[in-house]
C-alpha cells in the first residue's frame, strides 16, 4: 500500500519534488492533460446547456491506466498540478477519471518548487476550486465553438483546410492592420542640422559641445541657406538648465515582460522563452512562469534586501512592493523570480543560464535604490537667426539599480544617450568646428515582433499569461503570419557640411527598411482577416475579445455562471454563421492589375489552390489562362503589373548544351539552374534569375559537382555513402541513415550498407 500519492503534471517536476518529500510519498506524473473534448463531431452538447463530452486520447490510455492502479493502491492522493486555471482543470479531470471524491481529495498548490513551499502546501491542502475549473471549461468550449463553426465557413467561402480561432484571429488582425499602415505610409524627407562647437573654457583641449538645431528644414535649398547663415553667425550660450532627477527600476517579471525582455536582450522567441522558463521552474530554479502579478513574497523581499546590503551596501537597498496592474490577477500570485535569491547563477544549458541570469538581475534590481541623475539642457543662440541649437546631456551621480540591470526598450539607443556635456556658463561665446545638414526620412510604424505583439495584446486586455505563446505559435503554424528577416533597400542620402566657412555637398548610401525577426502577414492571412472583419465583426473586435476575457475572470471569481456566459455568446454567433454560409460569393482576394501591354489580355492576382498566383488571360473556348506563382516576399495587395509580368519570364531557357537544355526557374527553395535532371541553387544576393548568363550557370554547376564529388565516399547506384557535416552517412530513396558508432566507412561493402539501412528501418517501425 502507498501511503501518499502525489500527482504532478510533468516528470521533471515529479523528479524535483520527490527530493523534498520523505519515503512515505510517491510522486507520479500525468504528462499534462489526460482528457479533452471529443474530436469527433463538436464534443459539446449545445442543447443540453453546453455539456462537454470529454474523452481520454489513445496516447494517454497507458498513463491513465497506471495512474488508476497507483491511486487504487494509495491511502491518500494529493493532486499538485500547476496553480493556474489550466492546472486546476487538470486536477478536476484527474479526480473524475481516477474516481476520487472531490470533497476529500487533497489539492495542493505552490508557485515555487522548494522544500519550504512544498511543506507549506502539504500542511495547507484545499479542495479543487470549481470556479477556476469552470473558467477554463468556458474558455475551452467557447474556443471549440468558434473554431468548429467558423472553419467550415472558411473552407466553403475562402479555401479548404483553413481554420480560425478567437484570440488568434485578433492577433492576425493587429499584424494585418499594421502592414496596411506601412503600405499606405508616404515617407517624407527633411534635413536635420547638427553641430559641434568649441567652448572657450576648454578651447585648449578642444572640448566639443554637440547640439542640434531646433528646426528641421524641408528641402535642400532651405537647409543650404541656413548653413550659409550659420557660417556668418556668432554663437553664445543662451541658457543652462541643470535638473536633478531619478530613474526607478522596472518591476519583477510577469510572463509578458519576461517574453519581451528575453526577446530584446537574448533574442529568444516567445515559445523559446516559455520552454526554457518551464525547465527552470521544474528544476526548482524559479517561481511559476505563468503569472500576471508583480508581487514578491515577504521572504523574497527579506532575502533580496540581505543580499543587496551584503553585496553592494545599505545605500543600494530600497525594498518595494509593486502593484499588479492586471484586473483579474488570475494566474500565480507572485512575480517570476529566482527560488533562491542568494544563487546568482545556476547549472543547466546555456539558454537556461542566460534566462536565469536575466530573471535574477531583474528581481534584485527591483529592490535596489533609484539611480540619481543630473540632466543638463543648454540652448545656443545665433545672432542672425531665431533658430537655436540645443544640447542635452546626462550624468549619473549615483548608479543605484543600474549597477545590476538596465531594462531594454524596443527603440534602438544611440551614443548620444550617453553623451556628457562639458562645463559651460550663460553668455559664453562658442565657435563652430563643423555644422552638418543630413537628409532624414520619416519612418512608418514598426512591424510587430513576437514580443511587441504580446505587449500589444496585454495592453488591449486580450489573452492571458498561458495563452500568449500558443497564440503566436498558432498563427505562424497556420501560415497566416511568418517571422522573417528582410535585408532592406539601399537609398542615397544627401549631406551638406559647413567647415571653415565653406559648404561641401556629398551623398552616402544607407539601408532603409531592414527588418529582423518581424511578423509579416501572408496573403492567406490577409484574405481570412478581411473575410472575418466583413462577416464576423465581433470575433475580431478588440474590445469584444477583451470583454470575453474579463468574463472568464468573473467566472474564476465566482461572480458569473459559465453556462449563461456561453449561451449569451453562442446564440448571436451561430446566427451569423448560418447567414454567412447562405451568401453566394467567395473570397479569393482577386485584384485586377491591368492589361498585358502586347496582347491586351487582363492581368490579375488572386489566391489559388496552392498559394497566391498571377494570371494572364481568361478561360475561353480557344484559350487557357497562363499562371505564375508569386515570389516569397510579394503580396497580392501590393504587387504591380510590371512585377506580375516579370513572373512569367521564368522558367527561361539558356539553350541546349551537350545535348541537354539548361533552364532557369524558381522553386520552393528559391531560384535554380536545371541541367541534365539535376538542380543547382543560385546564390542569394549574387545571382539574378532573370539575367544570369550561360557562363555563370556553368560556374554554379561545376562548383556543386566538385563539392558533391568530395562528399562521395562510395556510389552503389541506389545507395550512396557520403561525407556530411557530422561524419559519414548513407542515402537511399532520398532518406538519410546514420552509421552505427565506431563503423569504418571506408571498409563498408554494398551488403553492409543494405544491412545498416534495414536495421535502421526495423528500429523506426518498432
Amino acid at each position: 500500500m502507498i501511503e501518499n500519492l502525489v500527482i504532478v503534471e510533468s516528470p521533471a517536476k515529479a523528479k524535483t519534488i520527490e527530493k523534498f518529500l520523505g519515503k512515505d510519498f510517491r510522486v507520479v506524473s500525468s504528462f499534462g492533460h489526460i482528457r479533452d473534448l471529443a474530436k469527433k463531431n463538436l464534443g459539446i452538447d449545445v442543447e443540453k446547456n453546453f455539456t462537454p463530452n470529454y474523452e481520454i486520447p489513445k496516447e494517454k490510455a497507458k498513463v491513465v491506466s497506471e495512474l488508476r492502479k497507483a491511486a487504487a493502491e494509495s491511502k491518500t492522493v494529493w493532486i499538485a498540478s500547476d496553480e493556474d486555471r489550466e492546472g486546476e482543470a487538470i486536477a478536476w479531470h484527474l479526480a473524475n477519471v481516477l474516481k476520487l471524491d472531490l470533497n476529500t481529495t487533497k489539492r495542493i498548490v505552490f508557485h515555487e518548487i522548494t522544500k519550504e513551499a512544498i511543506s507549506h502546501a502539504i500542511e495547507n491542502p484545499r479542495l479543487v476550486d470549481m470556479n477556476l475549473v469552470n473558467s477554463q471549461q468556458a474558455r475551452r468550449i467557447l474556443d471549440r465553438l468558434v473554431g468548429f463553426e467558423i472553419s467550415p465557413v472558411l473552407w466553403k467561402k475562402v479555401q479548404p483546410s483553413l481554420s480560425a480561432g478567437r484570440v488568434q484571429s485578433v492577433a492576425v488582425r493587429l499584424i494585418v492592420d499594421r502592414e496596411r499602415e506601412i503600405i499606405s505610409f508616404k515617407s517624407e524627407s527633411s534635413f536635420r542640422v547638427t553641430a559641434s562647437f568649441l567652448t572657450e573654457m576648454n578651447a585648449t583641449e578642444n572640448a566639443l559641445l554637440r547640439a542640434e538645431a531646433s528646426k528641421r528644414f524641408q528641402g535642400e535649398t532651405e537647409a543650404a541657406k541656413f548653413l550659409e547663415l550659420c557660417g556668418e553667425s556668432q554663437y553664445t550660450i543662451g541658457n543652462v538648465s541643470v535638473k536633478p532627477g531619478t530613474r526607478s527600476p522596472a518591476p519583477p517579471f510577469t510572463t509578458s515582460t519576461l517574453q519581451q525582455e528575453a526577446y530584446r536582450k537574448l533574442g529568444f522567441s516567445v515559445a523559446q522563452t516559455m520552454a526554457v522558463a518551464q525547465k527552470l521552474y521544474e528544476a526548482g530554479r524559479i517561481t511559476y512562469m505563468r503569472t500576471d502579478s508583480t508581487n514578491l513574497s515577504k521572504l523574497a523581499l527579506e532575502k533580496s534586501r540581505e543580499m543587496i546590503i551584503s553585496e553592494y551596501g545599505a545605500n543600494y537597498s530600497k525594498t518595494r512592493q509593486f502593484a499588479t496592474k492586471s484586473k483579474g490577477a488570475q494566474e500565480a500570485h507572485e512575480a517570476i523570480r529566482p527560488a533562491y535569491l542568494d544563487n546568482p547563477a545556476v547549472a543547466g544549458s546555456l539558454n537556461e543560464k542566460r534566462l536565469y541570469d536575466l530573471i535574477w538581475k531583474r528581481t534584485i534590481a527591483s529592490q535596489m535604490a533609484d539611480a540619481q541623475i543630473e540632466k543638463t539642457t543648454i540652448t545656443i543662440d545665433m545672432n542672425n537667426s531665431p533658430v537655436i541649437f540645443q544640447a542635452v546631456g546626462e550624468v549619473i551621480k549615483f548608479d543605484g539599480f543600474l549597477r545590476v540591470y538596465t531594462e531594454s526598450t524596443d527603440a534602438e539607443s544611440t551614443d548620444e544617450d550617453k553623451y556628457i556635456i562639458p562645463p559651460v556658463k550663460t553668455g559664453m561665446p562658442l565657435w563652430y568646428e563643423n555644422i552638418t545638414a543630413t537628409q532624414r526620412y520619416t519612418t512608418p510604424p514598426p512591424r510587430y515582433t513576437e514580443a511587441s505583439l504580446v505587449k500589444k495584446l496585454e495592453e488591449l486586455g486580450i489573452g492571458r499569461p498561458s495563452t500568449y505563446a500558443p497564440t503566436i505559435s498558432t498563427i505562424q503554424n497556420r501560415g497566416y503570419v511568418s517571422r522573417e528577416d528582410r535585408p532592406g533597400e539601399k537609398r542615397q542620402v544627401k549631406i551638406m557640411i559647413l567647415l571653415k566657412g565653406r559648404v561641401t555637398k556629398s551623398e552616402k548610401s544607407e539601408i532603409a527598411g531592414k527588418e529582423k525577426s518581424k511578423l509579416f502577414p501572408q496573403d492567406i492571412g490577409m484574405i481570412v482577416n478581411d473575410f472575418l472583419v466583413e462577416n464576423f465583426t465581433e470575433i475580431v473586435d478588440f474590445h469584444f475579445t477583451a470583454e470575453v476575457e474579463e468574463q472568464f475572470d468573473e467566472i474564476a471569481l465566482g461572480n458569473l455562471k459559465w453556462t449563461g456566459m456561453l449561451e449569451k455568446f453562442y446564440a448571436p454567433f451561430h446566427k451569423t454563421v448560418t447567414a454567412t454560409l447562405e451568401k453566394k460569393e467567395r473570397k479569393t482576394g482577386v485584384r485586377v492589375l491591368g492589361n498585358h501591354p502586347e496582347t491586351g489580355e487582363p492581368v490579375t492576382v488572386r489566391m489559388g489552390r496552392f498559394g497566391p498566383v498571377a494570371q494572364i488571360g481568361e478561360t475561353t473556348d480557344t484559350e487557357k489562362p497562363r499562371f505564375a506563382s508569386l515570389s516569397k516576399n510579394q503580396l497580392i495587395e501590393t504587387i504591380t503589373l510590371d512585377e506580375a509580368l516579370n513572373l512569367f519570364r521564368l522558367p527561361r531557357s539558356l539553350g541546349e548544351h551537350d545535348g541537354a537544355e539548361m533552364v532557369i526557374g524558381v522553386g520552393k527553395f528559391g531560384p535554380y539552374v536545371r541541367y541534365k535532371s539535376k538542380f543547382y541553387s543560385l546564390k542569394k544576393g549574387v545571382d539574378d534569375p532573370y539575367y544570369i548568363t550561360v557562363e555563370r550557370a556553368f560556374e554554379l554547376i561545376n562548383e556543386k559537382n566538385e563539392s558533391d564529388s568530395k562528399k562521395m565516399i562510395r556510389d552503389y547506384d541506389e545507395i550512396k555513402l557520403l561525407n556530411g557535416r557530422y561524419g559519414p552517412y548513407l542515402v537511399r530513396d532520398k532518406k538519410n541513415y546514420r552509421l552505427p558508432k565506431g563503423t569504418d566507412a571506408e571498409k563498408l561493402s554494398k551488403e553492409d550498407c543494405i544491412k545498416i539501412i534495414e536495421d535502421s528501418d526495423k528500429t523506426k517501425k518498432s
